[in-house]
């Protein structure tokens, strides 16, 4: 039975096969009662359709029906729950009847239930809506029961006619094209004297019978209906994929078919194709293509001359093309003819194949070593552009005057421009190799002259490549020059900079030296001889600052030097060298003032411990009592220096010391004096010591 005879039938959904299963992989049969009265006739020849689709494996497994009831009445459910035993009776293992809300009388529907259980065969159960998933897994149920599984009865029901009618368009036409082949076959000597008839032709194009067949086969193994957006996924249900290997079946035969019929219509075309191969192929490849060629030897005096010259050459390998893939299908025919051709065909066939052949591949080489030699001035025109960018970017950076703030900035633009001049010399190294292999090419484009003399184009390409070439070197040569002088200039200043630092760095490492001699050089000394390793100590401390003086003067007068080399003024000059003969003459003040107080330290050690180790009981060895008084005034003038700062040329005073050493310092001195004048009372009783009045 076909869809389309009862397609009014089936288009009211009465019932439908959604592709659920139950527990036991059931098919589930769904009829959706209404409140309308339901047509059992037209119900029976629906459930016959749809149960004339699954195979009898699927049948085996049994079915399980849901009916629904909740907008009929009692008695049409007993009706269509009889009807089944008719219809399936050992197909059904299980009957739902969907319950409404408000439900009929329980007595009648138990006791009707009960009283045919034996005679159905199957089990019948009233069940609500919301309960029906205690027997069929919410998956496989469709959302009119609360269920997940999306089914659109159109969309199945326009696959069903698309599938019967690609089966009986198929068919018909698989019968037509079978007498078709099996005509040729038996009149095939006969077919070849006569063109194609009309009559040999087939009723449909089988090319829309394969197409539509390809479409159905794509909808058949869809995971879900096209009509249901934003539904769940599923599985296509039995019918359809019973369906799947019948049209791939007719499918796979269709176009074993149409092939065969495809090739008896090139062995009735071979002969006329044959005979046009000299007219369409042979005579323009030697006419019209091979002057295309002729005409094309230039390579261009640039990127764009030499890219207008690639695309003119691509159209004409297009227009080579289009009767290349001529020559392809024809020699393929040719060759087919010779395995299948008569013995006096044989000679001809091969004398034609060979000569399309030679034409073929004579104007393909020529095509090729045309394009490679365009890619090859393509290649060498942006060598040459580079590095004329190269060179240009390079002199720009040479004709800026270098003003850096620092020599680190100096360091950085003398590697930058190292950088730059290493790159042109790759470019220009580059641009040597591809000009070469460029000469090379043209030097053998003579033997594809075909009789023309090419000598003339040949030496203009050439001229232009060894023009270009030269061009490039003269300028790197003049660009390498001003390197040279920039790269000299830059080192002096360099060490201009490096000079200016360094007399800097002696400034602060003078001041340095001057503030320890403030801060750390302050004492004299308990004895003589310490006194005299201080003075040592500080004469070798005074020739380091002397060494950083003369570093620093030595450093400043280099960079005048640096600076009239450069024609530029040094920030040194004006800066750096009074601030060092500052520091010099501070230093230099600070120095005496320390040598003084060491020597005073020296000589009032000395004489003090002179005069306190004499011995007591010879009292003639001590010339007078004037040496006492001496060594108390040395003493005292000692003192009175502690306290007194030194005064630079500018005004400004500095302390040796805190007050705190300074006050030890005096101290000890103090207690020397008190000895000596101990010592002089022993000598001299009736005098009494200054310090102690």
């Amino acid at each position: 039975m076909d869809a389309t005879v009862i397609l009014p039938i089936l288009k009211k959904k009465l019932a439908f096969l959604s592709g659920g299963k139950d527990r036991r992989s059931g098919l589930i049969l769904t009829i959706p009662l209404c409140l309308e009265q339901t047509n059992m006739d037209e119900l029976s020849v629906t459930l016959d359709y749809l149960l004339s689709i699954p195979s009898d494996k699927c049948k085996a497994r049994g079915f399980t029906v849901i009916v629904d009831g909740r907008k009929s009445q009692w008695n049409v459910v007993k009706t269509v729950v009889l009807m089944l035993q008719n219809v399936v009776p050992a197909e059904v293992s299980l009957v739902c009847v969907v319950k409404p809300d408000e439900f009929w009388d329980k007595k009648v529907t138990h006791f009707c239930f009960w009283k045919e259980k034996d005679r159905l065969g199957f089990e019948v159960i009233l069940v609500s809506a919301n309960k029906l998933t205690r027997y069929i897994e919410p998956c496989q149920l469709t959302e009119d029961f609360g269920g997940s599984m999306t089914y659109d009865h159109m969309d199945w029901l326009n696959k069903r006619l698309a599938f019967e009618k690609f089966t009986k368009e198929s068919t018909s036409l698989l019968d037509e094209l079978a007498l078709i082949n099996s005509g040729s076959d038996k009149g095939n000597q006969q077919e070849k004297e006569r063109s194609v008839d009309l009559n040999f032709l087939p009723s449909v194009d089988p090319e829309t019978v394969l197409q539509t067949g390809h479409e159905l086969l794509s909808e058949l193994q869809q995971r879900r209906f096209n009509g249901s957006d934003g539904g769940v996924s599923w599985s296509p249900m039995d019918d359809e994929l019973l369906a799947q290997p019948q049209v791939m079946k007719l499918l796979d035969s269709l176009r074993e078919q149409y092939t065969r019929y495809q090739e008896v219509c090139r062995q009735r075309s071979k002969r006329t194709q044959l005979e046009e191969i000299q007219q369409k192929v042979v005579n323009w490849l030697e006419g019209p293509g091979s002057e295309q060629l002729r005409t094309q030897w230039g390579i261009g005096d640039s990127i764009r001359a030499s890219q207008a010259l690639q695309q003119k050459h691509e159209e004409i390998e297009s227009q080579h093309s289009e009767w290349f893939a001529v020559y392809v299908e024809l020699n393929q025919q040719i060759a087919a003819l010779l395995n299948a051709g008569d013995e006096e065909d044989l000679v001809e066939l091969k004398a034609l194949q060979q000569q399309l052949s030679d034409v073929c591949y004579r104007q393909a080489s020529q095509l090729e070593f045309r394009q490679n030699l365009l890619q090859a001035a393509l290649e060498f025109h942006g060598v040459a552009q580079d590095l004329s960018q190269q060179l240009d970017g390079l002199l720009g950076m040479l004709c800026v005057d270098v003003a850096p703030a620092d020599g680190a900035s100096i360091q950085q633009t003398l590697k930058l421009l190292e950088e730059k001049l290493k790159s042109v010399d790759l470019g220009q190294q580059g641009l040597r190799e591809k000009g070469q292999s460029l000469l090379d090419q043209i030097s053998n484009q003579a033997s594809w002259a075909y009789g023309k003399d090419v000598s003339n184009e040949n030496k203009e390409n050439v001229d232009h490549i060894q023009g270009v070439m030269e061009d490039m070197q003269l300028r790197k040569q003049r660009c390498e020059d001003m390197v040279d002088v920039r790269r000299l200039k830059m080192l002096q200043m360099v060490q201009l900079f490096k000079c200016e630092e360094d007399a800097s760095q002696a400034v602060e490492w003078l001041s340095e030296l001057l503030d320890a001699l403030l801060k750390t050089h302050i004492r004299l000394g308990d004895d003589s001889q310490e006194t005299k390793v201080l003075l040592e100590k500080h004469r070798k401390f005074v020739d380091v600052a002397q060494s950083t003086y003369d570093y620093g003067r030595q450093l400043l007068q280099a960079t005048v030097v640096l600076c009239q080399s450069l024609r530029c003024t040094s920030r040194s000059s004006g800066d750096t060298l009074p601030k060092l003969n500052r520091v010099w003459k501070q230093f230099t003040i600070t120095s005496e003032e320390r040598v003084t107080r060491l020597e005073m330290a020296v000589a009032f050690h000395s004489n003090a411990e002179k005069v306190l180790q004499e011995c007591p009981d010879e009292p003639e060895s001590i010339n007078d009592m004037e040496q006492f008084d001496e060594i108390e005034a040395v003493g005292k003038s000692l003192l009175d220096r502690l306290t007194v700062p030194v005064v630079y040329p500018d005004g400004t005073e500095q302390y040796f010391g805190s007050p705190s050493d300074m006050a030890s310092t005096a101290e000890h001195i103090r207690e020397k004096i008190k000895l000596v004048c101990l010592k002089k009372q022993q000598l001299r009783q009736p005098e009494v010591c200054p310090t102690e009045s």
